[in-house]
């Protein structure tokens, strides 16, 4: 799984970095966080396609999924993008998928969002117990994307969680933590998997725009960085009855 893809520069990586990555891995699934793919600040049908075409097999959202509003009138019929599952259930969308890779396996995904110094949403730990009666049926190998602010936050649910689905992998603040683990009873977890996108950036904006806002308060033009990017996330080993048996974090610079 990848970070959260940051605007354009964070796709073009994306398209760029991935082949070689699944030639070194041969991974049977790819997830890539993008609710900061277009422009920044959500995504829309174009970036979508973009990240389906450069290989992404599915594509967890966040904070930000409404943020285009364009993605209304799509993500209905794009089974592979997830907006978080305990947002209210008559919204649009879905809050998980099951990936069926080329040698017939069943892979669940799950977007959940935090909600300490987040915005109110559902309680993400009673979501996912009803969300996991649900893909435990189908299969027993679940990912979890924990889209939230508070590392103790993405750390209970991966005790929450463990030994009942794959891994939990936390995306949201974009830069990759070295936590790295196995929990007792076999569920990979990391706090952040880091981003995709322009690393001379803050968060992958320009310095200076954020910098500016910390000093005076005051909005600032929102503005993804240029110059060199790199992509940040983890590979996770598991076996058919869903134990993760490895997890290794990626950070590889696009030259």
């Amino acid at each position: 799984m990848l970070g959260d893809v940051v605007g354009k520069p964070g796709r073009n990586t994306v398209a760029q970095l991935l082949p070689g990555l699944r030639e070194k891995y041969s991974p049977d699934l790819v997830i890539a966080n993008g609710e900061n793919a277009a422009g920044g600040l959500g995504i829309t049908k174009d970036a979508t396609q973009a990240l389906l075409k450069a290989g992404v097999d599915v594509i967890t959202l966040g904070n930000h999924t409404w943020q285009k509003k364009e993605i209304i009138s799509f993500i209905d019929e794009e089974t592979r993008l997830l907006r978080p599952a305990n947002y209210p259930p008559m919204v649009p969308g879905r809050g998980s998928f099951v990936y069926k890779t080329d040698s017939g396996v069943k892979i669940g995904v799950v977007s959940l969002i935090g909600r300490t110094f987040m915005a109110p949403t559902d309680d993400p730990f009673r979501v996912m117990d009803e969300v996991l009666a649900q893909l435990k049926r189908i299969t027993p190998i679940i990912f979890v994307d924990m889209h939230a602010e508070a590392t103790s936050e993405k750390y209970a649910m991966g005790w929450y969680l463990d030994g009942k689905v794959t891994a939990v992998l936390g995306t949201h603040t974009h830069v990759q933590t070295s936590d790295e683990r196995i929990f007792p009873n076999g569920t990979a977890y990391i706090t952040d998997l880091g981003m995709v996108g322009p690393t001379d950036s803050i968060l992958g904006l320009v310095p200076e725009v954020v910098i500016n806002k910390f000093i005076t308060q005051m909005p600032q033009p929102f503005k993804v960085a240029d110059g060199p990017t790199a992509a940040m996330g983890v590979i996770v080993d598991f076996e058919a009855d869903g134990i993760a048996t490895g997890i290794e974090r990626i950070w590889v610079r696009n030259v």
